[in-house]
């Protein structure tokens, strides 16, 4: 099973943690990291700009990728939110088992079983 990290991010904490929580409860992300605060700078509509933000950072399976990505896009504050995933290429086994089985729905098999 391919897992990958989303990393996201929130105009606020609340908002990071709504995201998160449905993500883990609709079984899209195993678990979702929120870290707080962090400075964002950055271009926006031809100004300098620079303001608070929130990171989170989700591990799930590569197949539920693209509804994850429309769920926090439906719930998201911002026009352009920042999501983007890294396929993980390894690490500690019985992490990247457990990520496989807290994302399964149950009685639904995964996606090419």
């Amino acid at each position: 099973m391919k897992i990958h990290l989303v990393y996201m991010t929130a105009a606020s904490a609340e908002e990071a943690r709504t995201i998160g929580r449905v993500l883990v409860a609709g079984r899209l992300a195993a678990c979702v990291n929120i870290i707080a605060p962090m400075t964002a700078i950055y271009m926006w509509e031809g100004a300098l700009r620079e303001q608070a933000e929130v990171v989170l950072i989700a591990k799930t399976v590569a197949w539920k990728v693209p509804q994850l990505i429309e769920t926090v896009r439906r719930m998201h504050s911002y026009a352009v939110p920042c999501i983007v995933t890294l396929p993980v290429t390894g690490g500690h086994q019985p992490f990247l088992d457990w990520v496989a089985s807290e994302t399964q729905v149950p009685g639904v098999p995964p996606e090419g079983a």
